[in-house]
């Protein structure tokens, strides 16, 4: 098993198989989101920014200690940076 067989609902409900991510850099990151302690979201940003016509993506899975307030972030607008 690999990451590309798990399927992960989005921030908007919807079901996202992360098959769709092959062939991209994927940066997988497990942030405490519902803290307000995230000043990695600034350099998170900047490397997606500088990356992203590269196939360059960042999938943010909130730990589990804030009820899931975000799923994650991708390139589609999608992003809580």
């Amino acid at each position: 098993m690999n990451i590309y067989d798990f399927k992960v609902t989005n921030n908007k409900g919807d079901l996202v198989d992360l098959s769709s991510y092959k062939g991209k850099v994927l940066l997988v990151v497990n942030i405490a989101t519902g803290c307000g302690f995230t000043p990695q979201y600034k350099g998170l940003r900047e490397m997606y920014d500088k990356y992203k016509e590269k196939g360059f993506e960042i999938l943010d899975f909130p730990c589990n200690g804030f009820s899931w307030k975000k799923y994650f972030f991708k390139k589609t607008n999608d992003l809580y940076l």
